[in-house]
Order: C-alpha cells, then structure tokens, then sequence
C-alpha cells in the first residue's frame, strides 16, 4: 500500500490506497474503485476501495478473532498504545492539518484544532485504562462482598462523517479500543484520505492485528452490512436524523447497542444587556466556522428587541468581510462546503427563505470569483425577520447560513431556541447571572454556553444532545464508557453457607 504523505498530498501525482483488515492492507473484492478531491479546486487526494459486503465480512472476521485476545490485555496496557498513538498524532499535526484544508476543506486553524481534539480525547481515554471505575457496595448479609465492574462487548462498528474526520473518530474508537472492544471503522467516503491515516498512526503506535480494521465505501454497501452484520454488537454513527433512524431499524433484529449523534439547529441567544461585540465575535464563529458545517453551527440567532438592529448591523458588516478560499490558505476565513451536493442543498434553502418572506441580508449566492469557481463556496448568508416557524428556523441546513429571530424578553427567547426537534447546543449572551441561570436550567440542549458561541466541546465533558439529536447515548468523558462496556455485578460469599438475598434479610 502507498504510504499516505499528507505534506505533499497537492504535489505528487494521485496514489492508491487500501482497506486495512486483520493487520494487513488489502484491496476491495470486488476490485473496484472512487476517487477523493479536494472540495477547494478538484486536486485529486487518492484512490481508495470501493467496497462491498464481502470486504465489511472479512474486516468483522478479523475484529471478532482478535477481540478474545485484546478483552484480556490489561487496560492500563490499553491506555499505554493510547499515549503512542496521542504522541504520533502530535508529531504528525502539522501534516494532518495540512492533509484535511486540502481533502475536507477547513482552514489551517480549525484543521488544527480538529487533529488537536483527538490528541485530547486519546490522552483521556488513556487514563481512562487507569480509572475505567466500578462500584463496591455493602452487602445485606453477613460475609458477603459486592462489587460492579465494566466488561467490552465485543466488535464495534464506527461509522464516521466527513466534517470532523480525525476528531470523531477517536471519540468513537479511543473508547471503545480502551475497554477491550475490537472496530470496524467505516470513514466517509469525502474523507477517506484522513481516515487512512488514522488507522495508519494506530497500527505505529502498537495496535495489534484485527483490533482496529478501517473498510471504505458507501454507505449503502459497507455501512448497511456493518449495521446488520450478525458479530458487530455495537453501532456507533454520526451522521443524519434519517440516517439514523435507519440505522435503529437495521440493527433491531440483532439488538445490537446503537449510539446515535445526529442532527442540530442551534441557537444563541443574545439579550438586551449582552456585550454585543462578544456576541458578534461568537455568532460569526458558530454560523461561519467549518463553512457552518458543524452539528452545533448556530443556524439561528435569538435577540432581544433593544439589540436587534444594532447586532444585525455589527453582524452583517463582519460577514462581508470575510475571506473564502482554500483553507490552506494562511487569509482564509470561510472554506468551501464539502461537495456539490451541499452546496446545491444550501443554496436550496436560501430560495425557500426568500419564498418563506425572510429578507436575505447578506450572502445567499454560490461564489464562482476570484478562482473559486474550481470549488464549493458559498457567501455566509444571513436572514433577518425570521419567523421561528420557518424552514429556515426549523430544519438543519449545513452551510453557512444563519437566520435572525426578534423576541421581546428572556422568556420568549427560550420557548423559541426550544421550539424545534433538536437539542443540541445552545448559548446565551447576557450580563444577569440570574437570567444566565434560567437559561442553564431551562434550554433544552445537551450543552449550553453562557457569553460564548454553541461550539467549542472539551474531551473531559459529555457531548449529546436530547430529542432527535440522538438516542440518549454521550460521547467524550465518562459518559462514552457506557456506549462500550456493559456492567457485570459480582457477589462474593465467604460464609460457607448458602445465603439467600431478600428472604434470609426478610424480617
């Protein structure tokens, strides 16, 4: 297999790639084959495997034998492949951030920032083979011990979406491989260049064969076998709430553990008494960062009637001034949306905001100047007098778009950034710790901020959201030990009798 050389990937001609299965890099069976580009200018990144269900079969074969072997490796010895493969990612940040401003797009900082977040996550999941804590508890009878302690589950299935391509991974796949679970991980198909070279910095740092195994392709071929797939026990997807929901249905017969992060539509609320300029500074990042291709963009920004104009005015100016470009390149402030599927989409709601009697302020068109018409860039696009019931308002959109709402006080406010299927994220921009504290309590939304933008998750947190967001499950922290481990309680009776719970306790 070509070694992927992510500081070179613009410069040399194209390579191909492999599926990595049971330590060793193979083709797809069925021989066939797609390309990655870049969404910037077309560059060609690699060829990689398209593959099929008989690919997915043999990487779940190679999983489920290397897992009775992997279960008994002590997790603080886990934890320790964690540290080297945090390290490598450490040595190689400059490179994989280089790598993901040409194949996802990101501008250098936030490219950084996503490989910096997976050095976080499997720097914590490491310790977490030192703690990976259960309880002990007293027993009701005599000379009786009971403990609780977390076992894995056997193959994971990690299916992954192209917006976050080295971040979302290790939230999924540190964990699991930390509590003795063996994966199957799936990349996207936008992004298979980085989720090579994942796999590759694991199998440096010591991982051994069949413990992590990546198969690329469709969601269709790959993704729906890796779902249905009689050995897999656990599914962990991000990706769409329809997705998602085939997803449950799929993996139902089996009663398989699903973990679902799904879809967004954030708000933040900016209030009367907000520091408007702070507020500015964290709308533009939230809607604009990652070209708003983020689950927790703030699509909708809540403000308070006494602010409205002046925020709207501050908020406009700031957007027109913002730079698109090749995210490699060092004045780039917004890149391009990932493929020409999603920037047809976001245009697409710019006309259903007009048609819904929205007025479009700023943006709201396909940028082709300046040689950006070799790529998928879109203006950041601001709506003002947005009614909350709007499509706009409503349904997550993906792009850099964001759609201003007026309310007259605080209450208002929360019955809007609630009044939609999602709960996500969410923000509040005011100076009254008692309104700040009604919005903590209040919001509903796995995360809320106070005086900051709806992005912006640490590792040491849980990261979810409620309604269709999800299905309950968190990622990051503790949290992400119980989508990967099951509990096992264990009494130890040392009377030399048989004791019987509840009845010899009965009075």
């Amino acid at each position: 297999m070509a070694q992927l050389d992510s500081s070179s990937v613009a410069l040399t001609g194209t390579k191909t790639f492999q599926n990595y299965i049971g330590g060793e890099w193979v083709d797809s069976a069925s021989g066939e084959t797609f390309e990655s580009t870049s969404p910037a200018t077309g560059e060609s990144i690699g060829i990689f495997p398209k593959s099929t269900a008989e690919d997915v079969d043999r990487a779940v074969a190679a999983a489920k034998a290397a897992v009775e072997e992997w279960r008994l490796v002590p997790a603080p010895q886990r934890g320790e492949i964690l540290y080297r493969f945090a390290n490598l990612l450490t040595e190689e940040k400059d490179d994989l951030t280089d790598l993901m401003s040409h194949e996802m797009g990101k501008v250098k900082a936030e490219a950084g920032g996503d490989v910096q977040e997976a050095i976080d996550m499997s720097l914590y999941m490491a310790g977490e083979g030192r703690r990976m804590f259960g309880q002990t508890t007293p027993s009701e009878l005599r000379d009786k011990f009971n403990m609780s302690v977390r076992q894995p589950i056997g193959v994971v299935g990690a299916i992954t979406p192209w917006n976050f391509p080295i971040a979302i991974p290790s939230w999924k796949i540190a964990p699991a491989l930390v509590c003795g679970n063996t994966v199957v991980f799936k990349p996207a198909t936008d992004t298979p260049a980085l989720g090579e070279r994942f796999v590759e910095l694991f199998a440096d740092a010591g991982l051994p064969a069949g413990v992590l195994n990546i198969v690329h392709g469709g969601g269709g071929a790959v993704g729906d076998r890796l779902v249905k797939h009689p050995d897999v026990r656990v599914i962990t997807l991000t990706g769409s709430r329809e997705t998602g929901v085939e997803v449950m249905r799929n993996a139902a017969d089996g009663l398989k553990h699903v973990h679902l992060e799904l879809g967004g539509k954030n708000a933040i609320i900016v209030l009367d008494d907000a520091d408007l300029e702070l507020a500015v500074e964290g709308i533009v990042w939230s809607a604009f960062g990652t070209s708003g291709q983020r689950c927790t963009a703030a699509s909708r920004v809540i403000v308070q009637d006494g602010v409205y104009e002046q925020l709207q005015s501050k908020l406009v100016a700031v957007a027109e001034k913002m730079r698109l470009g090749p995210g490699w390149e060092d004045d780039t402030d917004v890149g391009p949306v990932i493929n020409k599927r999603a920037l047809e989409k976001i245009h697409s709601y710019t006309e259903i905001g007009k048609g819904e009697g929205a007025k479009l302020l700023t943006g709201g068109e396909v940028a082709t100047d300046d040689g950006l018409d070799k790529g998928f860039f879109y203006r950041p696009t601001i709506f003002g007098d947005v009614d909350p019931q709007m499509r706009v308002a409503q349904e997550e959109i993906f792009g850099p778009t964001t759609a201003l709402i007026r309310v007259k006080d605080v209450d208002e406010a929360i019955r809007v950034s609630n009044g939609i299927n999602y709960g996500l994220s969410s923000s509040i921009f005011t100076r009254d710790v008692n309104k700040a504290f009604r919005a903590m309590r209040d919001l509903e939304a796995g995360i809320t901020y106070i005086n900051a933008g709806t992005i912006g998750a640490e590792v040491h947190l849980p990261f979810g959201g409620t309604k269709d967001t999800g299905n309950g499950h968190r990622e990051a922290g503790q949290a992400a030990l119980d989508v990967f481990t099951e509990w096992k309680s264990i009494y130890v009776d040392y009377s030399g009798k048989l004791q019987k719970a509840q009845i010899d306790t009965a009075s």
